[in-house]
């Protein structure tokens, strides 16, 4: 009935597809496990906006030379009208970008950059958990052994130290202004015991007002990240260090992002729908099979 059993494409469905048709001057690429942790590598058109035309490549791996063989499937005339990829950090997806869209300007995901300074603000979280949790572990076994019961001591708010730091982790992603009334008085208690959890906050937070400032330009961004890495080389913190050598080594494509404000969300937003639509079909039993639904709505 669905024609799947003359689908021409279905002898190397489970390698690659190919849509040259959708092809246009905005792409973005991105990695996403279809089922069993299987990664495929996809291409999208931005102009399609996650519907029909969508899809210009889907490739089985991510593996630069399986990738830029494939995609060389497309003529050269058809890749050279790329004028933007959007793509995230990966070496693999660069090198991908480069050889296959050469006249196009690459644009680091902001928000994988933002992700990344995030990551190193919830691991001094964490670390201060894991203390509070032997510390508390301790003080029980002591209360034991002196035959007595133990009672945590709690904060003005009604948490304990381990629950302060765990109740915290979904503020710290938020800005000030988005605290509602009982997370802003935990903020409170949680930066007046952990300075250190504060000035890291901060310094994340720097970094989004540099990507949120809409107005300012790709030179005066260039100026206001390099304060941001004093500010990171200042506080000492090994985590930040480690997200600024890695943005350091994407300085050019994550300023390309102040040209057109272009971010990597439209990929985002097709891994979602093909997580919605593996799971409304509970999972993957046939690859060609799944690939040929999906590449019936969206390529």
């Amino acid at each position: 009935m669905s024609d799947f059993k003359q689908w021409k494409e279905k002898p190397h469905a489970k390698d690659w597809l190919i849509f040259p048709e959708n092809i246009g001057a905005n792409l973005s690429i991105d990695e996403v496990a279809l089922s069993k942790g299987e990664l495929y590598t996809i291409v999208t058109n931005k102009k399609a906006k996650g519907k029909a035309g969508s899809i210009v490549a889907i490739i089985a791996g991510t593996k630069a030379e399986q990738v830029i063989d494939k995609l060389f499937k497309i003529s050269s005339s058809k890749r050279n009208k790329v004028k933007e990829i959007t793509l995230d950090m990966a070496n693999a997806m660069k090198l991908i970008a480069k050889k296959c869209f050469p006249k196009a300007t690459q644009v680091t995901d902001r928000f994988h950059v933002q992700k990344l300074a995030l990551n190193a603000l919830q691991d001094i979280r964490i670390k201060h958990r894991w203390e509070a949790i032997d510390q508390e572990n301790n003080a029980i076994k002591e209360a034991k052994s002196n035959n007595k019961s133990y009672f945590p001591e709690t904060f003005s708010n009604g948490d304990t130290l381990k629950q302060l730091l765990a109740r915290a982790r979904y503020l710290l992603y938020k800005a000030k202004g988005d605290w509602v009334e009982k997370q802003q008085r935990r903020a409170e208690i949680l930066f007046e015991n952990y300075p250190d959890i504060k000035k890291a906050y901060g310094i994340c937070q720097k970094l989004r007002n540099i990507f949120n400032n809409k107005e300012i330009s790709k030179e005066i961004a260039y100026t206001k990240l390099a304060h941001w890495f004093k500010d990171v080389e200042d506080s000492g913190f090994k985590a930040f260090n480690i997200v600024a050598n890695s943005i350091s080594l994407n300085y050019q494509s994550i300023l390309n992002y102040f040209d057109n404000r272009s971010t990597n969300a439209s990929a985002e937003s097709f891994n979602a729908k093909i997580k919605a639509f593996r799971s409304q079909f509970r999972g993957v039993r046939n690859i060609e099979f799944f690939l040929f639904r999906l590449t019936q709505i969206f390529a």
